[in-house]
C-alpha cells in the first residue's frame, strides 16, 4: 500500500539502523511528543534498533493524558445537572476525575455521548433544542481548528444550545516548559499532525534559544528511525536545525484555512497540564465574542483543582523522567481495563502502549 509499504520496509529499516549506529558517538536523549509516535515506537519496538547512545523518551503529546483531573471534573459536574447532554471522543469518557468519571456518571444515568466530531455535537443540539449540549473540546492544534469552526457554524446557525468545555492545549509552550523545567533533552521527535496544521516555523525559537534540534517526522518506523538519523547528525554536526521529514504531509507555511479558523474563535491563556502544572499561554480559551459558546462562563465552572490519584506517577511518566514500570501501580492496580492514571486510558497514553506492548519489546 503507497506510503505505508515503503515506510515499513526491513531492508530500509535495517539501512537507517545502520546509518544511526554509525553516526552516533555522543549520548543524546530525543523526546518524542506526539501520542502517534509513542505507541509506533512502542509497537514496532525501535527502541532495539537504536544503539546505546540514543535515547528515546515520551513527552506530553497524549492530549487526554495531560487533561488535568480538574477538568474531568468539570465534565462530570456538567454531566450531572439535568437537561445537559456531554459529547465528548471516546477516551476521555474513561478517564479517572477525583471521585468519578464519565463513564461512572453514564451508569448512573447521566446522558453522556460519544461523538466522531464536534459537527456530530451540533446535530444532537439541532435535535433537542430543549437539551444544553456540551462538547468537551480537547486536543492539540490538530483538533482545535475543528472546534473552532463548529462554534463558528453554531453561532453562524443560532444553536444557543451548544456549548464546549474547552481544554485545547498549544505545543511549543510546552515544549519550551519542559527545557526550562530541567529536563534533558538533546531534541524533539516533532508531532506531525499538529506540525501539518501549524507549519515548522513555531518550533524555531525552540532552536534558536536552547540550540538543540528539531526534527517533524511521519508514523511509520522509517519516518522515524530517519527522523532520529536527523537529529543525530545535526547533534553530532554540533549544528542543530529545524527540518521536516514528514514533507509528503507537512509544509513550512502550514494549513492557512485552518490556522484562520483557529485564530479567530480562540486566544492563547495559562492552562494547566499533567505533571507539569499551570504553563503560561499553552492553552486556548474561547474569545470574548464567543463567550455565548463557552460552557465554564455560562455554568459558571470557576477554577477547576487539580491533582494526581494516590500512587499515580503518569505526571513524571510525561516529562519523561520515568517510564510506566516505575509505577507502582502499572499493570497490577493501573490496567486497561481499570485504569487509575490517564496514562493508561488513552490509546495514545505511555502507560496503555507499554503494557500493550511489554512482551514483545526491550522496555528498559
Amino acid at each position: 500500500m503507497r506510503f505505508i509499504d515503503e515506510f515499513r520496509d526491513s531492508d530500509l529499516v535495517l539501512n537507517i539502523a545502520e546509518g544511526i549506529r554509525k553516526r552516533s558517538a555522543r549520548n543524546i536523549v530525543l523526546m518524542e511528543v506526539c501520542g502517534g509516535h509513542t505507541m509506533a515506537v512502542h509497537k514496532f519496538g525501535l527502541h532495539d534498533f537504536l544503539p546505546e547512545t540514543v535515547r528515546l523518551i515520551s513527552g506530553p503529546g497524549c492530549p487526554v493524558c495531560v487533561s488535568g483531573t480538574g477538568f474531568i471534573d468539570q465534565a462530570v459536574r456538567l454531566a450531572g445537572i439535568p437537561g445537559t447532554v456531554i459529547t465528548t471522543y471516546g477516551d476521555l469518557i474513561r478517564v479517572p476525575g477525583s471521585d468519578s468519571s464519565l463513564e461512572q456518571e453514564s451508569a448512573k444515568g447521566a446522558d453522556v455521548r460519544i461523538v466522531y466530531s464536534v459537527m456530530d455535537a451540533l446535530e444532537i443540539a439541532r435535535q433537542n433544542p430543549d437539551n444544553m449540549i456540551v462538547f468537551l473540546g480537547i486536543g492539540f492544534e490538530t483538533t482545535a481548528p475543528a472546534t473552532a469552526a463548529g462554534i463558528l457554524k453554531a453561532k453562524e446557525e443560532g444553536i444557543s444550545n451548544f456549548k464546549v468545555l474547552c481544554s485545547h492545549k498549544l505545543m511549543p509552550p510546552v515544549m519550551t516548559a519542559l527545557i526550562d523545567d530541567g529536563v534533558k533533552i538533546d531534541g524533539y521527535i516533532a508531532p506531525g499532525h499538529v506540525s501539518a496544521i501549524t507549519g515548522s516555523e513555531m518550533y524555531r525559537p525552540i532552536v534558536e534559544k536552547y540550540r538543540l534540534g528539531v526534527v517533524i517526522s511521519g508514523f511509520e518506523p522509517v519516518d522515524i528511525l530517519q527522523s532520529v538519523y536527523m537529529l543525530v547528525s545535526a547533534f553530532e554536526d554540533y549544528e542543530p536545525k529545524l527540518q521536516i521529514q514528514y514533507t509528503r504531509v507537512v509544509k513550512p507555511e502550514g494549513n492557512k484555512v485552518a490556522q484562520e479558523l483557529m485564530h479567530a474563535v480562540f486566544e492563547p491563556g495559562d492552562d494547566w497540564w499533567r505533571g507539569l502544572g499551570m504553563i503560561p499561554a499553552s492553552g486556548m480559551k474561547i474569545r470574548p465574542e464567543f463567550a455565548a459558546f463557552d460552557a465554564e462562563k455560562y455554568f459558571h465552572l470557576g477554577v477547576p483543582e487539580n491533582h494526581e490519584p494516590a500512587g499515580c506517577i503518569c505526571g513524571e511518566i510525561l516529562k519523561g523522567l520515568k517510564i510506566p514500570k516505575d509505577c507502582p501501580l502499572f499493570a497490577t492496580a493501573c490496567t486497561p481495563a481499570k485504569p487509575i492514571g490517564a496514562c493508561m486510558v488513552s490509546a495514545e497514553g505511555s502507560c496503555a502502549a507499554f503494557y500493550k506492548y511489554r512482551k514483545t519489546e526491550n522496555d528498559g
